[in-house]
């Protein structure tokens, strides 16, 4: 009998059918579910960090705190009031507090959320060409400068609230690389554009990454508040420690959101179950290379997802080229912003035949060297085509290997 099954994907719910049999079960890791909000996890974490005492311990009420934040997390005006009541219980001064993001994230109001008393904390937005706004921290190998963020820099105390994610670039991104290249400047962010590796991340930290957490090392001692995000834009954990916590929240990354199988299947369908204003292609991007990781070869890469955003150099460079290589080999002469996203969509393409929604313009999905799905019955008739399916959830925040 087959098994009916409910895919959800941004707003929208789509219901398969598929006989148990066909179905590749990918093995997890058991995690227990959080019983508390984001703001009570921080709290927590904060009180009892990863083996280290509380954080209110390590101040002094005259220190000038730099709280570097993650805009890419969602709930941040819960967990940025957590860390701001710890601070302020410690005496310090929100006058003495500054809230450092890079770039703005489109939609992002977290700020607003701030209760008001919280009104004298100052902000501040990172700009990378700024000279003015950097500082020399050291020289690391092949005399390479090394510039941060001037109030980091200066800072007695630096509170890094990042997410952990994987990442093509540095393997698994969250703390360091919050820190280094995201706050030096533009040299020193660009040195890392021609870095990109499709593989998943193994145990061996890759020589990006590896530098990311050299330069942590030279801050002093950042103190980390690491979130896990679960599926739906939820937040499953929160780690916090020195820089040895990093490892734990590696391991609790991989806990959360990676997963492994004993065989390659015909089709993988991979959803994205955020809502449609907060999804990228660079989102999109990386759900496809999950799934095509563990495809078998010329197999079926179905993307469901609510909104396919069309914008950015790297997609404009995709949509020309005409197939996977030429894009790869022009993504790779120019190196635009996103070019990571749009190396692991050409990565995805060689792999496989991938089908993605969440764009009414066929065309411009052919161009992406894809084909647009539009409804449950067309997802249902490749489902019965496959002799053994994959169902991914949230699959552009996991990472799936083959046993």
């Amino acid at each position: 009998m087959a098994t009916p099954l409910t895919l959800t994907f941004g707003n929208e719910n789509w219901y398969l059918t598929v006989p148990p049999e066909r179905l590749v079960e990918p093995v997890r890791a058991r995690v227990v579910p959080p019983t508390v909000g984001p703001r009570e996890m921080v709290r927590a974490a904060l009180e009892k960090p990863f083996g280290f005492e509380s954080l209110r311990r390590a101040l002094t009420p005259d220190d000038h705190v730099c709280i570097v934040i993650d805009e890419k997390l969602p709930h941040l005006g819960e967990m940025v009031a957590a860390i701001i009541e710890h601070l302020i219980s410690a005496e310090i001064r929100c006058e003495d507090i500054t809230l450092l993001t890079t770039a703005p994230v489109a939609g992002s109001n977290w700020i607003d959320d701030l209760p008001d008393e919280f009104s004298d904390v100052k902000t501040e937005i990172h700009d990378p060409t700024d000279r003015k706004k950097l500082a020399y921290l050291a020289t690391v190998a092949a005399e390479k400068r090394i510039y941060l963020n001037k109030t980091l820099v200066e800072s007695d105390f630096a509170i890094i609230l990042s997410g952990r994610d994987y990442d093509p670039v540095f393997g698994y991104i969250g703390a360091e690389t919050t820190i280094f290249p995201t706050l030096s400047d533009d040299e020193n962010l660009a040195s890392f554009r021609d870095a990109f590796d499709a593989t998943a991340p193994s145990e061996e930290v890759w020589p990006t990454r590896a530098q990311a957490v050299e330069v942590a090392y030279l801050l002093g001692t950042p103190f980390f508040v690491q979130a896990i995000e679960g599926h739906g834009g939820t937040i499953c954990e929160v780690v916090a420690g020195l820089r040895d916590s990093s490892a734990e929240g590696i391991r609790r990354l991989d806990a959360h959101r990676r997963a492994k199988v004993d065989e390659l299947p015909q089709t993988v369908i991979a959803t994205i179950a955020e809502s449609a204003e907060r999804v990228t292609f660079a989102d999109v991007a990386a759900a496809a290379a999950c799934a095509a990781r563990v495809v078998e070869p010329e197999g079926r890469i179905i993307v469901l997802t609510p909104t396919l955003p069309l914008n950015g150099e790297g997609v404009s460079i995709l949509r020309a080229a005409g197939d996977p290589t030429s894009a790869e080999r022009r993504i790779k002469k120019r190196f635009p912003d996103d070019h990571a996203a749009a190396l692991l969509w050409a990565f995805a393409a060689k792999r496989g035949r991938i089908y993605v929604s969440g764009c009414p313009d066929a065309d411009a999905v052919d161009e992406l060297f894809a084909t647009s799905i539009t409804s449950a019955s067309e997802l249902q008739k490749l489902a019965d085509a496959a002799e053994r399916l994959l169902i991914l959830p949230d699959a552009h925040k996991s990472m799936v290997d083959l046993i």
